[in-house]
């Protein structure tokens, strides 16, 4: 069975010039030559900041950069033909493709209704502050500009459990909508707050059957308009999973389609809510392991403080292996960003041996560790601050390891805070596969390792070219490998090109 790897194909600072799709068309075949499998590509709908949208201020789910709405045609990704041409050439290249879908809440209606609600405690949703009384609230979406093309659906205030803006008096508070779903919020799995239910703008109230049934045909016309593969879930954690179980079986049913989906529950430093949201959904997605992504955020901080031996302790991957999606950085924990807590960048090629050479997990690898990125620093003189992976062949080098070697029993060397290491014994599909990873956040290490006896008398080499020296295996499959101060490195066959 191969590895796969999935690629994130987007960052939070990629400029807004429309030329995503184009960008991810012509990448496709060399993404698939480096050992890349499946993209997750961003929100590809109108969002309410228009060409500025990064999809996740939902406008028109059907407006995927083919309408004059929110002031331009194309999304900041570029137009609709763009991105189903993008698609497609992607799946002649052999790779699968993933939609991001954002249904917990819209923005940018387009009308103002009058309608009944209580005041929360925002730090308490499940409070109330205030009697009933009306505010004026942009809850109707008719989309002037789509015209009832592909759905005659109006959003109003019947299908929104709550919003945060009255525009009668220009208040920002949340509001909870009383309407003939019930007052009140949805049952939601976390209990933040009180209850997370509402995140932000309109937030949808999926307890109305007409949402539900109108997101029921909404997926299966984005289905058949671009023939995606499969699902990334935005905000997870704020919404009825008894929502998602629906949709999902729905889907599947319907198009006869596995749709491989992946949920974003982030809970960077609590495992036990997203094992909860897992029993919940049934084990009908995956989940990205935001416990382990915490860990590497302060493993990299930590330097030698961190115990390497504990790298795994509380994570998704280690609890529930089948349904973790891996991960190091995301467009969200990049600096500056809502959730942010980046890898520095000594760390992320640890982070990336740790995610992409074990037999656990399927790894996620982040655009701006092939591509890099560019954004504006808060404060000090708004200079442009570039960040990019000092060595995208080291990147490529991984990739090519996980594809074509890191296979067959896998035996841990967690023995040491500063230097851990492990080996696997690759197998008979992979010619030459077979590795050995070793890495250490203090001082150059060395760590004597098995590979097995199949492998006596041949020569290893460090893929990542760290180290120069060869390594040969004893009559008995051991070797002495070795590692650099804080650094990785990756040992297979040297006859491997």
């Amino acid at each position: 069975m191969e590895n796969f790897t999935m690629l994130q194909f987007f960052e939070w600072y990629y400029p807004a010039d429309g030329s995503l799709w184009k960008h991810f068309k012509a990448e496709a075949e060399h993404l698939k030559n480096i050992g890349i499998d499946t993209v997750w590509l961003p929100p590809a709908h109108k969002g309410m900041a228009g060409s500025q949208a990064n999809g996740y201020d939902s406008y028109d789910l059907y407006d995927l950069g083919e309408f004059d709405q929110k002031g331009s045609v194309a999304t900041k990704y570029g137009t609709k033909q763009e991105l189903i041409d993008a698609v497609a050439a992607a799946k002649a290249a052999g790779l699968k493709v993933y939609a991001d879908i954002v249904l917990d809440h819209m923005g940018g209606a387009d009308e103002k209704e009058t309608i009944t609600v209580r005041k929360v405690n925002p730090d308490n949703r499940n409070e109330f502050i205030s009697d009933p009384y009306e505010i004026e609230a942009f809850t109707k979406f008719i989309f002037p500009g789509r015209k009832g093309q592909y759905s005659q659906f109006i959003w109003d205030h019947q299908c929104f459990a709550g919003v945060d803006y009255d525009a009668r008096t220009k208040e920002t508070a949340i509001f909870s909508i009383q309407n003939e779903s019930g007052e009140g919020w949805q049952q939601v799995m976390s209990d933040e707050h009180g209850n997370y239910d509402f995140l932000m703008l309109c937030d949808i109230d999926f307890r109305n059957p007409n949402v539900r049934e109108e997101l029921k045909r909404w997926g299966k016309w984005y289905y058949k308009t671009v023939g995606f593969n499969g699902f990334r879930l935005d905000a997870i954690k704020h919404m009825d999973p008894t929502f998602f179980n629906e949709w999902l079986d729905y889907l599947r049913t319907e198009l006869q389609h596995e749709f491989f989906t992946v949920g974003e529950y982030w809970e960077p430093y609590n495992l036990q809510p997203m094992l909860n949201y897992i029993e919940a959904t049934g084990g009908r997605m995956s989940l990205f392991d935001a416990p382990l992504q915490g860990n590497f955020h302060k493993a990299s901080n930590g330097g030698n403080n961190f115990d390497l031996r504990s790298i795994f302790d509380g994570t998704l991957v280690q609890a529930n292996p089948a349904l973790a999606v891996t991960l190091v950085e995301n467009h969200d924990t990049q600096p500056l960003q809502s959730l942010e807590q980046p890898v520095q960048a000594w760390f992320r090629p640890i982070a990336y041996a740790l995610i992409l050479l074990r037999a656990d997990g399927y790894p996620c690898i982040f655009y701006t560790d092939l591509y890099g990125a560019k954004y504006k620093d808060k404060g000090g003189d708004g200079e442009d601050y570039k960040v990019t992976l000092e060595n995208v062949d080291e990147m490529e080098a991984l990739l090519y390891a996980r594809k074509h070697l890191a296979y067959g029993e896998q035996h841990d060397y967690f023995d040491h805070p500063n230097c851990i290491g492990w080996t696997r014994i690759g197998n008979e599909e992979h010619q030459n596969s077979g590795c050995a990873v070793l890495i250490s956040n203090g001082d150059a290490g060395t760590k004597n390792m098995e590979l097995g006896s199949n492998f006596a008398g041949k020569v290893f080499v460090d893929l990542l070219n760290k180290i120069n020296e060869e390594i040969r295996i004893n009559e008995d499959g051991w070797a002495q490998f070795t590692v650099k101060a804080g650094s990785v490195s990756v040992w297979g066959l040297k006859e491997h090109p």
